[in-house]
């Protein structure tokens, strides 16, 4: 019997990470879901996640905590190594600079950066020992393109963006290969404020994405069809950045 994939996710309890876990259970992985503090959300993704036939672990965890992340993961990836691993927890409060206060800076840049490294470091490793992995990073548009009130943000995503870029370099003969998926204006609670009025005329096809079609380029990175792709950022923006 084949050994079933497991795919981590960290930020799953709702939006693009909850889109995520439900499309990659549905294409036969078990799934490790983290998010921080919303068990409610979080038990509902994982009760969708199972109806599909797939297992779902809850890991509510803090990514900025190396001691949250250490006592979670350390543990499980002594006895299993998740062939997936999507970085995807995030936030952002737009801000023009110069009203931004050095904390809307720090926490921003900390939860992508400081977390990315926090998740991906012990999970690589894991990876690394069995020679084969995915790393998927959840980019975004602002981070290619910029966007205003977004400096943090940005900043934050297009580090990812080199971050992909150079540990994809460093594992690629391990057989790890590692990609960003970026998706652009997307129909989840971080849009609901923005004046869409404005913004739907500056997108070739005219109306925002769907979380499932985020999830859709991921499900493909996770495939044994991705298998010569790495360092690559895929848009998922319908157009408005090419």
């Amino acid at each position: 019997m084949k050994e079933r994939r497991i795919a981590l996710i960290t930020g799953a309890s709702k939006g693009i990470g909850a889109a995520i876990a439900q499309t990659l259970a549905e294409d036969g992985f078990d799934i490790w879901l983290n998010y921080r503090s919303d068990h409610q959300r979080a038990a509902e993704v994982a009760r969708k996640v199972e109806e599909t036939g797939s297992r779902c672990r809850l890991l509510p965890f803090d990514v900025t905590d190396p001691e949250g992340v250490e006592r979670v993961l350390l543990p499980l990836l002594e006895e299993e190594t998740p062939f997936a691993l999507i970085n995807n927890a995030g936030f952002t409060k737009d801000v023009i600079l110069a009203w931004m206060t050095r904390e809307e800076w720090e926490q921003v840049l900390s939860v992508h950066l400081r977390g990315f490294f926090l998740v991906t470091k012990p999970v690589l490793n894991a990876m690394l020992r069995k020679k084969e992995g995915r790393i998927i990073n959840i980019v975004s548009t602002s981070g290619q393109s910029g966007l205003a009130g977004q400096t943090h943000y940005a900043a934050a995503k297009s580090g990812l963006i080199g971050a992909t870029k150079a540990l994809a370099v460093e594992v690629a003969k391990r057989n790890v290969l590692v990609n960003a998926v970026s998706p652009g204006f997307i129909e989840t609670e971080m849009v609901e404020a923005l004046p869409k009025e404005k913004i739907l005329p500056t997108i070739p096809m005219g109306r925002f994405g769907t979380p499932r079609e985020v999830a859709g380029a991921v499900s493909f990175l996770c495939s044994d069809k991705a298998s010569y792709i790495t360092g690559q950022v895929i848009g998922v923006n319908g157009g408005v950045y090419r």
